[in-house]
């Protein structure tokens, strides 16, 4: 495949910082394939057009760390591993949304209207209010219990899109970027809209100050979150490639098990830390 040869896992692994500009580059080309060829699913089209080109990259480097866990003996030796391609991970992860951000902006609204349908809906049915009928307190804990536990119920199918699908997690990672990028990019347009008024510096520094804000309002959480995904991602291809290569038969099941164990764990506590930062936190600073 052609975008394929763009970018290899060893080079991905040593310059992970490429996997930004992939990212970016292949949910462009999502973006106006999806519009053009099937503009009435573009919405979806486009993330399976972004997923279809992450696939082979993201397999070959779950392959290369289920081998790693069969080849090492220490777990920390492991996680240290697993550190670089999670980092690429996350830089094709802010690659994705920030392409998704500056297209959902900069096109003309009837055009990202139709290529954001379903992230648009599916805002609006996060953002419907829930009466709570308690104290401040009572209503805290509600909004962390729905979150923490909204949050494990994809970080489980995560797991299952990878064990089935190899590096089948990227399609949801690609889904909630899109959803992030979408609301992201409507609050920026709103800024614009706000300071349309204004020139010269003070422009530039409303513009600024407004795609900050706007990164912040959601990263601030999200970027946790999804790291928390991208972790129970690779556990989950970690035993699918296991499976496929025939290791959890042999002398090196314990160790695959433990890795996997440990790296749902950490995926867990991230979620944790991340619900709390979106109910008690955010809400303070925005």
């Amino acid at each position: 495949m052609v975008l394929e040869s763009i970018l290899r896992p060893i080079t991905a692994v040593k310059r992970p910082w490429e996997m930004f500009f992939y990212g970016a580059f292949i949910a462009s080309i999502g973006v106006f394939l999806g519009y053009w060829i099937f503009r009435d699913k573009a919405d979806l089209v486009m993330i399976f057009l972004t997923t279809f080109a992450c696939v082979p990259i993201l397999f070959h480097a779950i392959r290369n760390e289920e081998k790693n866990d069969v080849e090492l003996e220490q777990e920390t030796k492991m996680l240290k591993k697993h550190s670089k391609v999670l980092l690429f991970y996350a830089l094709l992860f802010i690659g994705i949304t920030t392409a998704f951000v500056v297209w959902y902006v900069v096109l003309p609204p009837d055009m990202s209207q139709v290529l954001f349908k379903q992230q648009i809906k599916t805002i609006a049915q996060i953002n419907t209010p829930v009466t709570v009928q308690a104290t401040g307190q009572a209503i805290g804990t509600s909004l962390f219990n729905k979150i923490f536990f909204n949050n494990i119920k994809v970080l489980i199918f995560c797991i299952l899109f990878s064990f089935f699908y190899g590096a089948g997690a990227i399609f949801i990672l690609s889904w909630n970027a899109s959803v992030v990028a979408a609301a992201i990019g409507n609050m920026i347009k709103l800024g614009l809209t706000k300071y349309a008024a204004a020139g010269g510096i003070a422009k530039i520094f409303a513009i600024s100050q407004t795609v900050s804000y706007s990164f912040s309002r959601y990263m601030i959480h999200g970027l946790p979150e999804m790291f928390a995904y991208m972790v129970a991602g690779l556990a989950g291809g970690i035993i699918s490639a296991a499976v496929i290569n025939h290791d959890l038969r042999g002398d090196e099941s314990q160790k695959i098990i433990l890795d996997v164990s440990t790296l749902l764990m950490i995926a867990i506590s991230i979620l944790f830390f991340a619900a709390i930062i979106e109910s008690y936190i955010t809400p303070v600073l925005f």
